[in-house]
């Protein structure tokens, strides 16, 4: 995605297509996931994470651009957002968040992610523990 206004629903729309390659297709190469608190994924291992927790989770997420920061090619976003999806145990479960992400922009032109952080200010938190805590 070449701007950076529309970034998060292009992601959106691939995440939620469940299409592994358009997803990694928006992260650098050596990108880290921060999807477990504590366990950063990086290069290969984020790429396969993708992989398996679109197939076996069958997530769909809802998501909106809290704040937007921009420096030439460097871009901070802040993202509120809500995913529905399957646990491990593959009961419903809603998850939500507030994340911090940083974007760089190739020289391609297009936005990618270096850094996708869910949980940046949150969480995890499934939606009945956040409604409590």
């Amino acid at each position: 995605m070449t701007d950076i206004e529309k970034h998060q629903e292009a992601f959106g729309i691939a995440f939620n297509s469940g299409d592994a390659d358009a997803v990694n297709a928006m992260y650098v190469d050596n990108a880290l996931g921060m999807w477990e608190p504590g366990f950063p994924l990086y290069g290969d291992a984020r790429r396969d994470y993708v992989v398996e927790f679109l197939k076996k989770r069958k997530p769909t997420v809802d998501a909106t651009v809290r704040q937007q920061l921009v420096v030439g090619d460097t871009a901070q976003l802040v993202v509120e957002w809500q995913m529905a999806a399957l646990d491990e145990d593959g009961r419903p479960e809603l998850l939500k968040g507030v994340a911090i992400d940083v974007l760089h922009r190739g020289e391609d032109g297009y936005w990618r992610y270096v850094v996708d952080n869910p949980f940046g200010v949150s969480g995890p938190w499934d939606a009945e523990g956040a409604a409590q805590g």
